[in-house]
């Protein structure tokens, strides 16, 4: 779940959406730019309308920033109190969009709030940690390919094999993948870090082993052989702290919204 409604987001919306008005009725008293009391809008207005311009602090905005600010929220203001704009607001899908954008920013604060009062602990952070070092990959292999074109080549490659034939200088002379220089040498690797049809055919090897039939994928036909396999070491749980904080907090709001239409259900 994404939670991308916070308030300047709405602010931008809600400012793109009536920035024509706010150009055609854009001429603002001298007493309304000099005096914050003869404002139609309070502070906070205008520095989430800055904020949203500026894409930085209120506090950092310019002089000239501030001004077209006010004049734009006192055009804004002045139109939308008009008895003409108070009449379109009851049409059914302006009031359904204030609806939206008004529930939106709830829900949204609602979230921030969430969060920042049910900060995962400690030994939930560890736990999670744990189950996702129980799923990593458990292995990590070291092997070397011979990369053909047919099935026949790579058949005929595995009896010079079996008749003793090195499988370095066979992938040198033979293989058409980019390691072919270096003995198809692909060094150490993760079963994910692979293709399905061959990292589940370097799975059933072996140390020392290779493949005694083909392996086929989408760049052409394999001769594999494993050469070493060891257990892959997890990430530092620091390195990972951010995500699984992340996804604590999801799960946990994610459980309150389950639990809240369940009970709203009956």
């Amino acid at each position: 779940m994404t939670l991308n409604l916070g308030s300047k987001k709405i602010g931008t919306r809600i400012a793109a959406a009536t920035l024509c008005a706010a150009a055609l009725f854009s001429t603002t008293s001298a007493s309304a730019q000099d005096s914050a009391e003869a404002l139609p809008f309070d502070n906070a207005v205008l520095e989430l309308l800055l904020e949203s311009r500026i894409q930085k602090p209120a506090s950092q905005a310019s002089s000239a920033e501030r001004a077209s600010a006010v004049e734009e929220l006192t055009s804004i203001y002045l139109i939308s109190d008009l008895p003409r704009a108070l009449e379109l607001g009851e049409d059914p899908q302006i009031k359904a969009q204030i609806d939206l954008q008004r529930r939106a920013l709830l829900f949204s604060a609602f979230a921030n709030d969430f969060f920042a009062s049910n900060q995962p602990t400690e030994q939930e952070i560890f736990n999670v940690y744990e189950e996702q070092v129980a799923l990593s990959p458990p292995k990590e292999f070291k092997a070397r390919h011979i990369l053909v074109d047919t099935q026949g080549a790579a058949i005929a490659l595995i009896e010079e094999l079996q008749g003793g034939a090195d499988f370095t200088e066979l992938a040198k002379n033979n293989s058409t993948g980019p390691s072919a220089p270096s003995g198809g040498d692909l060094g150490w690797f993760t079963a994910q870090a692979m293709v399905k049809p061959f990292s589940d055919a370097v799975g059933v090897l072996e140390d020392g082993a290779y493949t005694t039939t083909p392996v086929q994928t989408q760049f052409g036909w394999h001769v594999i052989l494993r050469e070493d396999s060891r257990d892959s070491a997890p990430p530092p749980l620091d390195s990972v702290r951010d995500a699984i904080v992340q996804r604590i907090n999801q799960q946990k709001f994610q459980d309150f919204l389950t639990d809240l239409r369940s009970k709203g259900t009956k």
